[in-house]
């Protein structure tokens, strides 16, 4: 089965990436059914910070100025499946870490790396796309940073889209000022 390609339709225009279902099956399963389930459509990129990388994927940012947004992830208790089998959030919504088994893909410029809040099994909807090399983001680099973010995907297309929301000014709060929205994310 080849891997699946992934569109974003933005408001300041489309990018696709390749998502490395062979690589991270659980990862990708779970991003996979909430793109299916229409969970991201109408979103806002609720942190950005030029030179470094674009945050999304919480559902508090339906409402590009909540407070809340950077907080939220899938409904709790909510299951996916994963090659053929049924998977369970964990009660916060959020799903098992896959870094034992997964390949050491770098944070590199168009990658899409799993946000969480650096406690163990942590992660859930929000992602981000890295702008620069975040190497000290890799989970097997413990030598530069107690954080872990694991690589799921990179951007195949629109890489000039992903780097012109990277470049919109934001808020003290690392918000862009000018709502950034995520119209439609579909699997090709």
């Amino acid at each position: 089965m080849a891997n699946p390609t992934v569109s974003f339709e933005t408001s300041l225009g489309t990018f696709t990436a390749e998502l490395f279902l062979d690589q991270m099956p659980s990862t990708v399963s779970n991003f996979v059914d909430l793109v299916n389930a229409g969970f991201y459509d109408g979103l806002h990129f609720h942190r950005v910070i030029d030179g470094f990388m674009l945050q999304f994927g919480c559902p508090f940012s339906r409402d590009a100025r909540s407070r809340q947004a950077g907080t939220g992830g899938p409904p709790p208790g909510s299951n996916y499946t994963c090659m053929g089998k049924t998977v369970a959030r964990m009660p916060d919504g959020s799903m098992p870490d896959e870094f034992p088994n997964c390949p050491r893909i770098s944070n590199e410029p168009g990658t899409l790396s799993m946000a969480n809040t650096g406690a163990p099994n942590s992660g859930g909807s929000q992602f981000f796309v890295n702008t620069v090399h975040n190497d000290f983001l890799d989970f097997w680099r413990s030598d530069l940073s107690e954080s872990q973010h694991p690589v799921f995907g990179k951007v195949k297309s629109g890489m000039d889209i992903v780097m012109k929301i990277g470049k919109t000014p934001t808020d003290q709060g690392d918000a862009p000022k000018t709502p950034v929205k995520m119209i439609k994310v579909s699997v090709a």
